[in-house]
């Protein structure tokens, strides 16, 4: 039986036809097809060719069909609609990735634990746990990354970008999970309690950190040294030790740290902020090391006296 192309502008269509004669082959790669039209389609796989430009943004395709379905993204048509909850979509593409959500189809299968996923790009991300593949390269300190959120996430160390922001009180937040832990402070709400000591935490993953204190577990573990860690951020800081990295830069004199709380202490050298405050003579220091050696004084005038 042969195969060929029914070419709607789209190559990858295949409808078997009867006897038809394939009389126009491609030179590159030998395959052949029934019509000129197509074959010329064809060809733009192996030249490259971008023929099909759109006159808003200027991004060219090689298929008038992909220009049509990009082209809804200046009009806002979305002539594809879930019969289920009637969302709209701009392509027939995302509409059927769409539709696994309410059919539960998960199509996409890995080789490896063969866990399953609705998604190929979700399929290619989680392979990467096998891989280690880490494509997503941070431009400053060279640090990978298996996901390009992680990278984007990442970058804001470097620089300092804090795009979410509380409603309530202004204050930013590089992540959306801190912001969403910061608003309790307003609401109130701490939902997730200790049955220990009854201690109730904003978020469940502070609760679960806490729980390490009493069972004293440590699962988070160096792969160099085999130190283990209560706290995944401990780990990443310790980790460092034997990396070198310093991704805490001071926007002033570019020296760099492993610690934030070391960059926070050293750019008060810049600022001349001093907020640890002693008590007894209300002399201040830019560290809080500082006023603990300091208080000292006062202690040994006591024992004296």
């Amino acid at each position: 039986m042969l195969f060929t192309l029914i070419f709607q502008g789209n190559l990858n269509e295949l409808q078997p036809v009867h006897g038809e004669d394939r009389q126009y082959s491609c030179d590159e790669c030998g395959e052949s097809f029934s019509q000129q039209v197509i074959l010329r389609a064809h060809q733009r796989i192996h030249t490259g060719e971008r023929p099909f430009c759109s006159g808003v943004c200027s991004k060219s395709f090689s298929q008038q069909n992909h220009l049509k379905n990009h082209q809804r993204i200046h009009t806002g048509k979305k002539l594809f609609c879930c019969d289920v909850c009637k969302k709209s979509f701009t392509d027939q593409k995302s509409l059927k990735r769409h539709q696994r959500i309410h059919s539960g189809e998960k199509p996409f299968c890995c080789g490896v634990c063969s866990k399953s996923f609705s998604q190929e790009g979700n399929l290619k991300q989680h392979q990467r746990i096998h891989t280690g593949e880490r494509p997503f390269c941070c431009g400053v300190c060279s640090k990978s990354f298996s996901r390009q959120s992680h990278l984007k996430q990442h970058q804001r160390i470097h620089s300092g970008e804090k795009p979410f922001c509380c409603d309530e009180c202004g204050e930013s937040f590089s992540q959306q999970v801190i912001l969403r832990a910061h608003q309790h402070v307003h609401t109130g709400e701490w939902p997730f309690c200790c049955g220990v000591c009854s201690k109730s935490f904003s978020g469940q993953s502070n609760l679960k950190a806490h729980q390490r204190i009493h069972s004293g577990e440590k699962p988070f573990c160096c792969d160099v040294c085999k130190k283990s860690f209560s706290h995944q951020s401990h780990l990443k800081k310790h980790q460092r030790i034997h990396s070198g990295e310093k991704p805490f830069f001071c926007d002033v004199c570019k020296k760099s740290f492993s610690v934030q709380s070391n960059l926070k202490a050293h750019q008060r050298i810049h600022s001349g902020e001093k907020p640890f405050c002693c008590d007894v003579c209300k002399k201040s220091f830019r560290q809080q090391n500082h006023l603990k050696r300091h208080k000292r004084i006062h202690v040994d005038v006591c024992s004296k006296s």
